[in-house]
């Protein structure tokens, strides 16, 4: 369903992503962040699902300023290179990169912006710093509790698992006393629970995780 595109941020650099359009016009438009794993086949699927759902999506690929094309798994060597990978990502960057996704999408209508793990931080910060959003979807984002002193710009939803041992539950339940605006949910699930490529793929959780997104996106993009 989509196609891998280039775009151009603000500092001049080019980077790949990947963009899914819907049949007919656009509800709006969506920016889906990756995790670790590079804008790899669950990303595109996600975004190839939200597109069927009427957006017109754009995932960029934010490992690009450091290594082209990656597109890994969820083996133990694939989490440790992941894990070196995003440790060479500057947050900075990566904002400017979503902001070029963002900006991708200029025309589309009202825009929202969803993430998943470090994808799911990279979308807190997003909403916190960058303009354009009409809400962001951040989904079990490691680094989010430590970044609660972030105000965001835009309505917030976010989704965490309550057996995740990257992200204590009860920091997450400090962060939504800290962020009464925001609508936090915590599932019976482990991280990566939206993954159906993961071991800790749950199917309720992500099913009714996803229900609650769609409407979230209905009201607030379209």
């Amino acid at each position: 369903m989509g196609q891998m595109i280039e775009l151009t941020a603000a500092d001049g650099f080019r980077l790949a992503a990947y963009q899914a359009d819907p049949v007919g016009t656009p509800r709006g438009g969506l920016v889906v962040v990756q995790e670790i794993f590079g804008v790899n086949s669950h990303i595109r699927s996600v975004c190839d699902r939200l597109a069927a759902d009427g957006y017109r999506v754009v995932a960029p690929a934010l490992f690009d300023r450091h290594q082209r094309g990656v597109d890994i798994g969820y083996t133990p060597d694939d989490i440790t290179r992941g894990i070196e990978l995003k440790s060479m990502v500057n947050t900075g960057d990566a904002l400017q990169d979503v902001a070029a996704a963002r900006d991708a999408l200029a025309g589309t209508g009202k825009l929202g912006i969803t993430g998943f793990c470090w994808g799911g931080y990279i979308a807190w910060m997003a909403a916190a710093q960058l303009d354009g959003f009409a809400c962001a979807v951040p989904y079990y984002g490691g680094g989010m509790l430590e970044a609660s002193g972030e105000q965001p710009r835009c309505p917030v939803m976010a989704h965490f698992g309550e057996r995740d041992q990257h992200i204590p539950v009860a920091g997450v339940r400090e962060f939504a006393a800290a962020h009464p605006e925001a609508q936090v949910f915590i599932y019976a699930a482990d991280h990566g629970f939206n993954c159906d490529q993961r071991g800790s793929f749950d199917a309720p959780a992500s099913g009714l995780a996803r229900e609650r997104t769609l409407a979230f996106l209905r009201q607030h993009v379209g």
